[in-house]
């Protein structure tokens, strides 16, 4: 393949590499046909999906003038997995419910329940991503207001973030790169950033993602693990002691972090778990802004977590990654 194809997203690949035999055979070789064919059959649309992304970002509310909204995108990256899921639809609950941020929240989910007709939600690939941010870009003011954006997935030891769009081992998957996450958010035009990341050895995000006016959160530091991934619970380690515990009782992000990691540390030891040490970096220009949308803030109490912890009779072998990421997923 030519090196510039393995920079492309991968149904931008597909699409480069169709088009590119499509204009290597000339179009009296026997061939010509089948070729454009297949750059006409490449990197097919899914319209449920489309439709379900033109809903989501329709339904996003502008900012409100002399306001600090805070607009929230929930991504779910590993369609074989609950936990995922479930953080993802619980961060739609609590910060709608919170944290004010209603009408200016978008998640997007891989999962087995989020497929075919009875999709709810866009999937969390690259381009809806993209696309997603590009939207809220244009929709909030870029001095005033700021984005949080959660990613909870597998990660990989090379720091990759892993997507897989549906359950079984055949399924299509993909990575995004703390490079790739650093271009479309500048590319979107975001100055103001909470970044939180779910994931194992997501610490190896931090470098490329860090500005004076973002705040980043990892579950783990760049060369360890995290855990709590697999259909024995109902929510990741860090899940659980951040989005489900800490911010329960603080509206603080440094003040969750310190809340979190203390709540990771004490059950990774009383369960014989290597640290996996979550990171925290706070850039100079955040926490102004931050503080002025805490303190918009009315006390509401967090909505309970709505999903149960699987019965331990149920419990199934978590499906194995493709070789390219197996080793990211021996934790989350």
């Amino acid at each position: 393949m030519p090196s510039f194809l393995r920079s492309l997203r991968v149904p931008h690949r597909r699409l480069a590499l169709a088009l590119l035999l499509a204009l290597l055979l000339p179009a009296c070789h026997p061939d010509a046909g089948a070729a454009q064919a297949q750059a006409d059959a490449a990197a097919p649309v899914d319209p449920i999906d489309q439709a379900q992304l033109r809903k989501a970002l329709a339904a996003l509310q502008p900012q409100r003038p002399g306001t600090t909204d805070l607009y929230v995108v929930g991504f779910a990256g590993d369609a074989s997995e609950d936990v995922f899921r479930n953080e993802t639809q619980y961060l739609r609950q609590l910060f709608a419910q919170r944290f004010d941020a209603a009408g200016r929240i978008v998640t997007l989910i891989n999962h087995a329940d989020n497929l075919g007709a009875q999709a709810y939600a866009p999937q969390a690939s690259y381009d809806n991503l993209a696309d997603t941010l590009q939207r809220i870009g244009k929709l909030m003011d870029k001095r005033e207001d700021a984005l949080l954006l959660f990613l909870t997935s597998h990660g990989t030891e090379q720091h990759e973030l892993y997507v897989q769009f549906g359950p079984g081992e055949d399924a299509d998957y993909d990575t995004i790169t703390p490079k790739e996450l650093r271009g479309l958010l500048d590319d979107a035009g975001i100055r103001n950033r909470v970044i939180v990341l779910s994931a194992c050895y997501s610490g190896g995000f931090v470098p490329a993602l860090k500005s004076p006016d973002t705040l980043i959160i990892t579950a783990a530091r760049r060369d360890r693990p995290s855990f709590g991934c697999g259909n024995t619970a109902s929510a990741t380690y860090f899940g659980r002691a951040w989005l489900i515990d800490a911010l329960a009782r603080t509206t603080d992000f440094v003040e969750s972090y310190r809340l979190a990691t203390a709540e990771i540390t004490a059950r990774e030891q009383a369960e014989g778990e290597a640290p996996s040490y979550p990171q925290l970096y706070v850039g100079a220009r955040i926490a102004p802004l931050l503080q002025r949308w805490r303190a918009q803030l009315r006390p509401v109490a967090a909505p309970a977590y709505p999903y149960p912890e699987p019965e331990v009779e149920m419990e199934t072998e978590t499906t194995a990654a493709p070789d390219k990421v197996a080793d990211g997923k021996a934790g989350q």
